[in-house]
């Protein structure tokens, strides 16, 4: 079963959200995962991609969009089909995916925005009604 967790950033700042979501899926493709950014819209996609070549000077995380890079290890996509990744899943959007269930973990990230938190707690309310037990992180610093 997916496993699935909400990591709730202390900013109201969606620049918060996005360069969490770049840390994250550094640490996960250093790890061997293979990450699937599901991004809201267009320019957030694009906002994402220019972060993930900039957020840390000293490294660079291989990705590509879905549309054009399958292959890499972190992808960006919009869209209802994430192509062959099911390792994780990190969600930008404020609706949960239908894709969901083929990924082994799901990344909520949750900032002080009220439309986020409001889509946020829908989205908890809604896995555990399809019997998944979603975890929460509070994060002090990122």
């Amino acid at each position: 079963m997916t496993q699935v967790d909400f990591y709730i950033l202390p900013s109201p700042a969606t620049e918060a959200r996005l360069d969490f979501a770049c840390k994250l899926a550094d640490k996960a493709w250093r790890l061997g995962h293979r990450v699937y950014l599901h991004c809201s819209d267009a320019a957030q996609r694009d906002d994402l991609d220019e972060r993930l070549w900039r957020f840390k000077g000293e490294s660079f995380v291989p990705h590509g969009d879905a549309e054009s890079d399958t292959v890499a290890p972190v992808v960006l996509g919009l869209g209802d089909d994430p192509g062959a990744h099911q390792d994780l899943l990190i969600n930008l959007d404020l609706c949960i995916p239908a894709f969901f269930k083929r990924f082994a973990r799901v990344a909520e990230l949750v900032i002080e925005d009220p439309a986020v938190r409001q889509s946020a707690r829908d989205n908890f309310r809604r896995y555990r009604e399809q019997g998944y037990a979603p975890q929460d992180h509070r994060l002090q610093r990122f």
